[in-house]
């Protein structure tokens, strides 16, 4: 599998390009210039572009209608960190593959783009309740003001903290998701960080006070 990265966060960048190549998936180049990415997806023909969504200059969906106005043959995956229903459908109504989001386990990645090269079109699986209601066109079910901290929580972080709400210990959560423990004591950690409170208590306490997590 050959990858194309366009993405203008260096930092990321560099981590996903390592990251792949560990796991055996050569990466043509990892480039934050939109213009550069473009050119080397007309000429070194990439199975999947992984493409940022918002980036200065030309955007993600633009770089992507550009890509399919052009007609060229290329498997493109939007990578993400927005979980708005506009962002997601404006992607698939662009012509994208994929609709993946950032803080995805590094295997489910490899998974996604694997089944993405094969022909399928992959969304991240905690945007298909969105993904299935704007289908059926149905009204965003009405949710309680959220306070600036819970709306700064990748979708991760929301569903590790509904674990905490419901009493679970970093290891029963871990064993959950299939993640590591180490890994659930990052998100738990940046939870409290970005709900600016001092323990899983607090953080459990708003999650539920503010609907997005549900009662025991």
């Amino acid at each position: 599998m050959r990858v194309l990265l366009i993405d203008d966060h260096a930092l990321f960048r560099v981590g996903l390009l390592e990251l792949l190549e560990r796991r055996g998936i050569e990466v043509i180049d990892a480039v934050g210039d939109s213009d550069v990415g473009l050119r080397l997806t007309r000429d070194c023909a990439p199975d999947v572009v992984l493409l940022d969504l918002r980036m200065p200059g030309p955007g993600g969906i633009e770089i992507l209608k550009q890509i399919r106005a052009e007609r060229l043959d290329r498997r493109v995956a939007m990578l993400t960190t927005s979980t708005e229903e506009p962002d997601l459908i404006a992607a698939l109504q662009a012509g994208a593959n994929g609709y993946l989001l950032k803080d995805m386990e590094p295997d489910e990645l490899v998974a996604a783009l694997s089944d993405i090269v094969a022909g399928r079109t992959v969304v991240a699986p905690e945007l298909t309740g969105i993904l299935a209601r704007a289908l059926r066109q149905e009204p965003e079910p009405e949710r309680p003001p959220a306070r600036p901290g819970l709306a700064e929580l990748t979708p991760r972080e929301q569903q590790i903290l509904c674990h905490l709400a419901a009493g679970q210990s970093n290891k029963a959560i871990a064993r959950d998701l299939g993640i590591s423990e180490g890994t659930v004591k990052l998100h738990v950690k940046a939870i409290l960080r970005k709900l600016a409170v001092h323990s899983r208590v607090e953080a459990a306490v708003m999650a539920v006070e503010q609907g997005l997590c549900a009662r025991d």
